[in-house]
């Protein structure tokens, strides 16, 4: 039989894996008999692990959530896991000067408590398991920040359905203005490294998604509220479409055309991003794109220095044309000596 220590570590195990266990489920487990699991399910009850026993054809047991956080157990998969997402956390979430703890800063903590209690066999391995997040470079200076306090309103406001006032800062033609927003707070979602609250706004009648790092809460909340239905029913379907300029119902590009480049399709795919490249030769492919306008489209398409064929639609075609006066007028500008 194992040692107490040992069983007790064995039996909290189980009890974190699942959502209940029979009382002869972890008998049989732990190669002990029923009586014992009594006994070492009250000392886990002393040490501050709630655990409760359920009614049944046989009884049993579950770790439900306490008021305070107790010691946790991982086995070597998970720690790595948790590691990587931790560092992930730490190294993505952009971060910049304030007042506020950051998701970045919490993160990071976490990880250095982590790993300082890890077995040597385990930081060995995640000592190799070092993330980089590298963002392309940005006019100006980035000072967005994730406040843990701002998630945790947020967050509260959304799962007791309650309105938010807040004020929300945004650029403006290099200037920075304040607008009072009343909303009623749906999900927090990312994009590309930042975080984002998706909402209802009250005063614009309309679906609205705010940066969180650019959220200011206003105290108290407003009333409850019934939640709407979101157009589609998918929350990253509805974000991509919205940051694709679509109306949030479809995820394709408010323009998407099709053209034939006189390159090879290993040196277009790379550079296309959810872009299509069929092979049509070994210097020839098909290219089906998408963007947010005619214009934004043609311009992309024209980054490639290559002859374009345009498959179509029309719209394509006469952004081309745009293109080809505006550039032929700024081939004969002069510039003022």
């Amino acid at each position: 039989m194992q040692k107490t220590s040992s069983r007790l570590l064995a039996l909290l195990s189980l009890l974190q894996t699942r959502r209940g266990w029979s009382g002869e489920g972890l008998a049989e487990r732990l190669d002990v008999t029923p009586r014992t699991v009594r006994r070492d399910i009250d000392r886990l009850r002393e040490l501050g692990y709630p655990i409760t026993a359920f009614k049944g054809p046989a009884g049993g047991y579950r770790l439900d959530a306490g008021g305070q956080l107790p010691p946790l157990l991982f086995d070597d998969g998970q720690a790595v896991a948790l590691t990587v997402a931790l560092q992930t956390a730490a190294t993505t979430i952009r971060t910049g000067t304030g007042t506020g703890t950051t998701i970045a800063e919490d993160a990071a903590g976490a990880l250095a408590m982590v790993r300082q209690v890890m077995p040597s066999r385990l930081r060995h391995r995640i000592d190799m398991l070092r993330i980089t997040a590298v963002h392309p470079p940005e006019n100006g200076s980035d000072t967005s920040q994730s406040d843990t306090q701002v998630f945790t309103d947020l967050s509260t406001a959304i799962h007791a359905r309650e309105e938010l006032r807040f004020d929300y800062t945004q650029e403006r033609k290099a200037a920075t203005e304040r607008q009072r927003r009343r909303v009623q707070p749906h999900h927090l979602v990312t994009w590309r490294g930042r975080w984002y609250l998706l909402a209802w706004d009250l005063d614009r009648d309309d679906w609205r998604t705010f940066r969180v790092d650019r959220i200011h809460p206003r105290t108290p909340t407003g009333p409850r509220f019934t939640p709407r239905e979101l157009p589609g029913g998918d929350v990253p379907a509805f974000i991509t479409s919205r940051f694709r300029g679509s109306d949030g119902t479809t995820t394709d590009w408010p323009c998407q055309g099709e053209v034939v480049l006189d390159l090879p399709a290993t040196a277009v795919a790379p550079f296309t991003q959810d872009g299509i490249v069929e092979e049509l030769g070994p210097d020839r492919c098909r290219l089906t794109l998408g963007s947010w306008s005619w214009t934004g489209l043609a311009a992309t398409i024209g980054r490639f220095d290559a002859n374009i064929e345009v498959i179509g639609p029309p719209e394509l075609n006469d952004a081309f044309a745009h293109l080809a006066t505006r550039y032929a007028n700024a081939a004969r500008t002069t510039a003022p000596s």
